[in-house]
């Protein structure tokens, strides 16, 4: 395969080429008054060098069975991080790995107008740090283990020599970052003894405290972080191209009740993903069962797409953490999705899946009720009136387009006639760091650490 490094040189050499104003309106109003994003200028050792953490042979010390499933594959960096296209005729499918989320990320807003080369007169600082790919030696190589409280060190110690005002001028509190991953690998507590196998501290380390991280499941409390979709691999990049997918999904045949997409061995313990595993296999003329197990799903979209298609329902049970990529590939297939607690969905995704209306394109049914309660989902969900099951999945597919991460390049037509996921995130940090810096400007610390995060505009 070609140099992951020159894979990415367009990347990082075009941010010159992007508009980094917009001219004003006709009536003299700024289009870019309040949204003004500098991009701060990093060592490539925080970024396009991090793109050589890919394949299995990247760390040769640790175990080959876990590296072949914990390492991007090279492969994966087509396409400035989608992936490879699933076959040579297929414009919008990809076979993406959302570990390369940061780099994608890092590629549209490179793209973006509002740009502000001076940081002083920037509203945001974005920084284009791969931090789940500089993560990998930690959580890999057992030799550095116990050095995972190091991760993010070089980074913040960099930020606070090189042009240290553009830090100091807000304390931080501008600057946000994508982390692709759940926050609950980069957050534990620095002091731990032994250090826990598989997360480091990143979250932890106090020079990034005020900084906003976008990750693709937050914790409930940490007033900076906030969650962003898992992202599909339906990636298009015109309005035709999404169209005739939602096309596709609203007029799909769906002769199956519900369908589970994960892991299909059956848990030790009683828990919801045992109960689905149950009664799908008592109820196999209402439950379809796609095994994922061993990471059969990753890079193969067709897999569980085409029988999301065929489904109703689309169970979300919650695995070693609440969310799931399969919660955005049930939405993209309009399949209604099923929830079992509030913190899969409901409780992280605001700015892209607003919480008042989740009862319009889902079914929430308490885990403890199901698993103890003796309440079985089949049955719950053939008592949904056939007419309230099309009123959701029109919903779900006109809620599709927010979670969607458009291909970059993509048409003006789409641009201007969709936010997609990128865009919806952008628009939250932008609102959440106004929120910030008025505080500050008001004298009013103690306003920026209430939990006051809403929905994008919808």
């Amino acid at each position: 395969m070609a140099n992951p490094l020159l894979i990415f040189l367009p990347l990082l050499l075009s941010v010159a080429a992007v508009p980094h104003a917009a001219d004003a309106d006709a009536d003299g109003t700024d289009p870019c008054a309040g949204r003004r994003i500098h991009i701060r200028g990093l060592p490539p050792r925080f970024n396009a060098d991090l793109l050589r953490h890919c394949g299995a042979d990247a760390f040769p010390l640790a175990d080959p069975s876990a590296a072949a499933t914990s390492v991007p594959p090279c492969e994966s960096l087509a396409n400035h991080g989608l992936g490879p296209r699933t076959n040579p005729r297929s414009r919008s499918w990809y076979r993406t790995d959302a570990r390369l989320l940061e780099a994608f990320f890092h590629r549209r807003i490179l793209e973006r107008g509002c740009l502000a080369d001076d940081p002083a007169d920037a509203d945001a600082v974005f920084l284009p740090y791969y931090a789940a790919l500089d993560a990998l030696p930690y959580v890999l190589d057992p030799g550095l283990l116990d050095e995972s409280a190091r991760h993010g060190v070089a980074l913040a110690e960099f930020l606070s020599r090189d042009q240290a005002r553009i830090l100091s001028r807000r304390h931080g509190h501008d600057h946000f970052l994508v982390v692709a991953g759940s926050a609950w690998d980069y957050a534990q507590p620095p002091s731990v003894e032994p250090r826990l196998w598989g997360s480091t501290s990143l979250l932890r380390l106090p020079e990034l405290a005020n900084f906003t991280f976008l990750t693709l499941e937050s914790r409930t409390w940490p007033w900076q972080e906030h969650a962003i979709p898992h992202p599909t691999s339906f990636h298009p990049s015109s309005l035709g191209h999404l169209r005739t997918w939602l096309a596709r999904a609203r007029r799909s045949r769906r002769a199956t009740l519900m369908l589970f997409a994960g892991g299909a061995s059956r848990p030790s313990r009683p828990n919801i993903r045992g109960s689905i595993l149950s009664e799908c296999a008592n109820r196999t003329d209402a439950c379809v069962v796609v095994d994922c197990s061993g990471g059969k799903c990753a890079h193969d979209p067709v897999r569980y797409m085409r029988p999301m298609l065929r489904s109703k329902f689309c169970l979300q049970p919650p695995g070693d953490t609440p969310t799931r990529r399969s919660t955005f590939d049930a939405i993209l297939a309009g399949c209604v999705p099923v929830f079992f607690e509030d913190l899969a969905a409901r409780r992280q995704y605001g700015w892209h899946l607003p919480p008042v209306r989740y009862d319009e394109f889902s079914v929430h049914m308490p885990k403890e009720a199901v698993v103890f309660g003796g309440v079985l989902i089949v049955e719950t969900l053939e008592a949904v009136p056939e007419e309230e099951v099309r009123r959701m999945r029109q919903r779900v597919l006109e809620m599709a387009p927010r979670v969607v991460y458009r291909r970059h390049g993509s048409t003006p037509e789409l641009r201007e006639a969709v936010k997609d996921a990128v865009d919806l995130a952008v628009d939250g940090v932008l609102q959440k760091i106004r929120r910030r810096t008025r505080a500050l400007e008001d004298g009013l610390p103690e306003r920026i650490y209430a939990l006051e995060e809403g929905s994008v505009d919808i």
